[in-house]
């Protein structure tokens, strides 16, 4: 039976969980996060080079008709697995999304050095797009909205509002923390360990 279809035949407790699992290369480069029904296809198809982390997971099967025992998968949090990576991570560069940037600045206003709740958050262009600023990592940091009312069109100097701290273009192993609100104890600790010291994820 095809991967594909042997995980209709399959069922768990956890189906309707919004558990993420780490898929990494071979290598051990991350590529993305997957649902648990995504990792079981990987394991079905024998595709697993190894694993590590916590199980997350059982799913269990038919049972064998000679033996009597019930087929089952377990799935841990962070596989490695066979093929050729997807992401190169001297190429790959992070989506830009207001979430993102706002868990890279750590939710800091970059002109009053206020901590707010993401509601309370802008997007906020250093080089404005009247003066032909554009979006990307490396122009935009985190506003509250009166600050970011306040400089207006301006750049920080015409504005008199310093910068607190400098933007940043996210690392591979920070995009893949970015991107995943629900990340388990053991996920974090293995992608924090490859972070650049620079990072500001290691403020917490």
């Amino acid at each position: 039976m095809h991967p594909e279809s042997l995980v209709s035949a399959w069922f768990s407790r956890f189906e309707e969980s919004c558990v993420k699992v780490l898929k990494l290369s071979a290598q051990g480069l991350p590529q993305s996060w997957i649902s648990l029904e995504q990792a079981v296809i990987h394991y079905a198809a024998d595709e697993v080079r190894w694993e590590v982390g916590a199980q997350v997971a059982v799913f269990r099967g038919g049972h064998n008709a000679i033996t009597g025992e019930q087929s089952q998968i377990a799935i841990n949090s962070i596989i490695g697995t066979k093929g050729v990576p997807r992401i190169n991570p001297f190429t790959q560069r992070p989506g830009l999304t207001n979430s993102k940037l706002f868990s890279r600045d750590r939710n800091v206003c970059a002109y009053c050095g206020g901590h707010f709740h993401e509601d309370e958050l802008t997007r906020e262009h250093i080089i404005p797009f009247a003066q032909r600023g554009i979006d990307t990592w490396m122009n935009v940091v985190t506003a509250c909205k009166p600050c970011n009312h306040r400089k207006s069109s301006r750049t920080p100097e015409q504005a008199n509002m310093p910068l607190l701290y400098a933007p940043y273009v996210p690392s591979l192993w920070e995009d893949f923390i970015l991107r995943n609100r629900r990340i388990l104890a053991d996920q974090m600790e293995f992608l924090m360990a490859h972070l650049p010291q620079s990072s500001r994820l290691h403020d917490g």
